[in-house]
């Protein structure tokens, strides 16, 4: 079953199922987002930066938590939307080390493309640098993992649960200290981590390498 939503003064027939960012999406028409992935069970939200404004919602929401809903307008690109997605990049910014010419992401990151759609320099101006220590994590047997690239969109999470049945990767502590942490319940076995990529090949900006290759 399909309805009809008014997305910029465009009229677009889209599957009753999917969310307001998904309608866009699949119609060409770019939101900004970090942390969505088709096939999740349920939207994380966490990058606040998908925002769109709705008619008849006194505030701008997050366009992959809206379902889309027949006869439904939505504007992507009024100065509401905009200052929040500006906003949610720089605090992202924050806490990343911006070191863009050794990263292998280089030129390949969504960091850079999100910071050129959006206008916003990757050196964050009037906000605090809060990076942690230490830069570098090399505990994990096959992985290397760089908390101060990792934008903590949730992806290797979900691709390691539907690879290998659980997820080994796991949010660990909170706010600014926020860091992606592999050893979780030491009674379940981890997966085949020397042979399995399908977190670092999701990473958006090279946080998670191989030891193998480096």
């Amino acid at each position: 079953m399909t309805v009809t939503i008014l997305v910029d003064d465009h009229e677009l027939e889209v599957k009753k199922e999917l969310s307001v960012l998904q309608a866009c999406l699949e119609n060409d028409i770019y939101i900004p987002n970090l942390c969505f992935m088709e096939g999740m069970a349920a939207p994380q939200a966490s990058c606040r930066l998908c925002f769109v404004e709705v008619e008849g919602m006194d505030r701008p929401v997050t366009a992959c938590t809206v379902k889309v809903a027949d006869q439904m307008t939505v504007r992507t690109d009024t100065p509401a939307v905009r200052r929040l997605q500006k906003t949610g990049l720089r605090l992202l910014l924050s806490v990343h080390a911006v070191d863009c010419k050794n990263c292998p992401a280089n030129k390949n990151c969504v960091l850079q493309n999100l910071a050129k759609f959006l206008k916003v320099g990757l050196k964050t101006k009037n906000l605090e640098l809060h990076l942690k220590e230490p830069g570098i994590d090399d505990t994990h047997p096959h992985l290397t993992y760089y908390p101060n690239r990792c934008v903590l969109c949730g992806k290797c999470i979900h691709v390691c649960r539907a690879a290998n049945g659980s997820a080994m990767p796991a949010f660990a502590k909170r706010g600014f200290d926020t860091v992606i942490s592999f050893y979780g319940d030491p009674e379940v076995e981890s997966p085949a981590c020397d042979t399995c990529s399908a977190c670092i090949d999701i990473c958006p900006v090279a946080a998670l390498r191989s030891k193998k290759t480096g």
